[in-house]
């Protein structure tokens, strides 16, 4: 048969996404809540749909601050989204990257949801990804699984990106 008649094998997805997309969904009021307290009400951010926050600078009307934070999800989401997780004081993790948006890990409800977490979290690399860690190449300890577990809120949010609340300094 001619060449040009074979199929050709479909080019992966730019930017890489996770399989993953998780149905269970931690409550936004508690992320802004804790966000709140992580910088002491003294930054405005903004909230996408799946619970991703996006530190803003001061001052911007509440159409700039959704124009801002949408950039800087794109941003992330079309470069390598490296995440920082950190352990926070209150057993939480704060999911960083190289941009100022987060995700916030619940610990109480990756508790109660931790078999999800548990059974998914390969699905929750990027198409072809390979994260090195003290363990080896892609193997997480619960610490990494859950980290994974909360990129993939970024992930959801920066493929159809939807601001659903501006909160402001309250100091």
């Amino acid at each position: 048969m001619f060449e040009f008649f074979k199929k050709k094998p479909p080019s992966p997805q730019f930017p890489p996404v996770p399989e993953w997309r998780p149905t269970i969904c931690q409550l936004r009021e508690r992320i802004v809540e804790r966000l709140k307290c992580y910088t002491n009400g003294k930054r405005d951010f903004a909230v996408f749909e799946n619970g991703t926050c996006v530190v803003l600078p001061d001052g911007l009307s509440d159409q700039d601050a959704t124009a801002t934070a949408t950039q800087i999800l794109a941003k992330i989401f079309h470069s390598h989204p490296d995440m920082n997780p950190t352990s926070m004081d209150d057993g939480n993790i704060l999911v960083q990257y190289n941009e100022p948006a987060v995700n916030i890990v619940l610990s109480d409800f990756a508790q109660t949801h931790w078999s999800a977490i548990d059974k998914n979290h390969q699905k929750a690399l990027a198409t072809s990804e390979v994260i090195i860690t003290p363990l080896g190449r892609n193997v997480f300890d619960d610490f990494g699984k859950k980290a994974l577990f909360g990129r993939c809120f970024m992930f959801m949010d920066a493929q159809n990106p939807k601001v659903v609340q501006i909160e402001r300094r309250t100091v």
